[in-house]
């Protein structure tokens, strides 16, 4: 059995995993999707003084609280920021890192550093503090990249406003512990919109592939399941280096 602690990013709440949590229970892994303050039941905490600290301390109280180890850590997008920190702070616990179509910051960044656009997105906040969704796109970019419209609704009715603070506040990357912390990224392939740009990831860390749009949770929870599967299983010398696959594979293998 698996820990898994599933991390949503800006805008969305715990619910948004809710597709994938049962495929992963059902393996018999253990899996926690909570949402950060701000966001689903906790919507009503939602207030300028909500930073990236507070999802921080979200986060690691809950590991802390449940007395997690071994924990495979999923961020999402911003939640790239989220994990990092907490994997700074708590390294002893976290057995593998997953970057989901994630920012990875270095010492010290933003998410303004990591991804320069998000200063758009600041500049038209409401009352200067809160960043509202993003609206819906033409297919193929549609709404985070979901485009179904079942799925865009229930997309919807999960959204809160995304507080300014937490695209400001800086990252933790202090502790050189967290530099032996096995990494995977899962990279979705699909109806990038311009000016989102990916960083090179570090050597020595998994990558793979997802053909669909940044909210895969939602559009291919059964694919993201496997890949986050084969992020708990150790790896060989031959799978260490970077693997990039076109489609999601069976745990324990690579492909070409």
């Amino acid at each position: 059995m698996t820990t898994f602690v599933l991390v949503h990013g800006a805008w969305h709440s715990g619910r948004c995993w809710d597709r994938v949590v049962p495929l992963l229970t059902s393996a018999g892994h253990r899996v926690l999707a909570p949402s950060l303050t701000g966001y689903g039941g906790k919507a009503h905490l939602l207030s300028p003084g909500v930073g990236l600290d507070t999802h921080v301390d979200d986060i690691a109280g809950l590991i802390e609280a449940e007395a997690l180890d071994d924990v495979v850590l999923v961020g999402h997008s911003y939640a790239g920021l989220v994990i990092s920190s907490v994997a700074n702070r708590l390294p002893e616990r976290i057995a593998h890192l997953v970057y989901l179509d994630a920012m990875v910051p270095e010492d010290g960044e933003t998410a303004v550093d990591v991804l320069p656009v998000t200063q758009q997105l600041i500049d038209a906040a409401i009352e200067g503090w809160r960043v509202p969704p993003l609206p819906e796109l033409p297919p193929p970019l549609g709404l985070f990249g979901v485009t179904d419209p079942g799925d865009v609704a229930w997309l919807r009715s999960m959204l809160s406003d995304q507080p300014v603070r937490c695209l400001r506040q800086p990252v933790r990357l202090d502790n050189p512990a967290v530099s032996a912390i096995p990494r995977t990224h899962i990279h979705c392939t699909a109806g990038r919109p311009d000016g989102i740009t990916r960083r090179p990831v570090p050597p020595g860390a998994r990558v793979r592939e997802l053909p669909t749009g940044h909210d895969c949770m939602i559009t291919m929870p059964a694919e993201l399941a496997a890949l986050l599967a084969e992020a708990a299983q150790p790896r060989d010398a031959a799978s260490s280096t970077n693997v990039r696959a076109a489609n999601p594979v069976a745990p324990g293998t690579t492909s070409s």
